[in-house]
């Protein structure tokens, strides 16, 4: 499995915060390095990050032709049906397995401090893992989350083939399922595009900002007029995003 980090100028001085950033639908561990420019207010914050990949990937890792399921549409779950569940199993690897190699390679990592954002399916699994994992994910953000994975298409379909049909298993990755049970002290931002094309259809931001306010959880959700779903408008909004983990996690 490969992944990127950034490590900040004050990492040569001590422990800095660490934020996981967890990508979309056909992404790798390069897109938002090379093409969302966080390294300018990651470095001015102070801030590690970490970019794990999408899915597992290789010849033996089981794949479909279509861009929404098998590699680089892993879903950040883990997968208890044939074929998938030999390998899928991307939120184990990036709480378990990952976070260890992190630790031990990154001495400046402060694993104590760690906040977790994502874009699209990046998003749900930023939300989701924050969810199940507040103490370790202590801040919380998103770009355009799938935020309600199990009344969508692109959810629909990833959760019947890796984890079975409709069940109660699929609320442990459904942000809106899960907030109704486990609210958090952070204060959860997301960021959305009003021209994004998938807005009606796949991500379904109402039915998330609801349960938040019947939760009680903390949420500032932003729409943006003409921007869409793609690494401009994660670019454009890309500073506010650090700034805001950092100021969770640096006080």
């Amino acid at each position: 499995m490969r992944f990127a980090v950034y490590t900040p100028p004050q990492a040569k001085d001590g422990p800095v915060p660490v934020l996981w950033y967890l990508s979309g639908l056909t992404c790798t561990w390069a897109n938002v390095m090379e093409k969302s420019g966080l390294q300018r207010a990651a470095a001015q914050h102070g801030i590690m990050i970490i970019a794990p990949d999408t899915s597992p990937r290789g010849p033996d890792v089981p794949d479909d032709e279509a861009y929404d399921l098998g590699q680089g549409a892993g879903f950040y779950l883990t997968a208890t049906e044939p074929p998938w569940d030999t390998h899928y199993r991307m939120d184990q690897y990036i709480t378990g397995e990952l976070r260890d190699v992190i630790a031990v390679n990154f001495p400046a990592a402060d694993m104590a401090r760690q906040g977790i954002f994502g874009h699209s399916m990046g998003g749900h699994g930023a939300l989701t893992l924050h969810f199940k994992h507040p103490g370790t994910y202590q801040s919380c953000s998103a770009f355009s989350p799938i935020t309600s994975p199990a009344r969508v298409p692109w959810g629909e379909k990833a959760f019947t083939a890796y984890i079975g049909p409709p069940s109660i298993a699929w609320e442990q990755y459904d942000a809106t399922e899960l907030v109704q049970n486990t609210q958090t002290r952070a204060h959860i931002l997301i960021d959305t595009g009003k021209a994004d094309p998938f807005l009606e259809t796949q991500l379904k931001p109402d039915i998330f900002i609801e349960a938040c306010e019947q939760a009680g959880q903390a949420l500032d959700y932003r729409l943006h007029a003409g921007y869409g779903h793609d690494y401009y408008f994660i670019a454009t909004f890309m500073d506010d995003h650090i700034a805001h983990h950092a100021k969770a996690l640096k006080g």
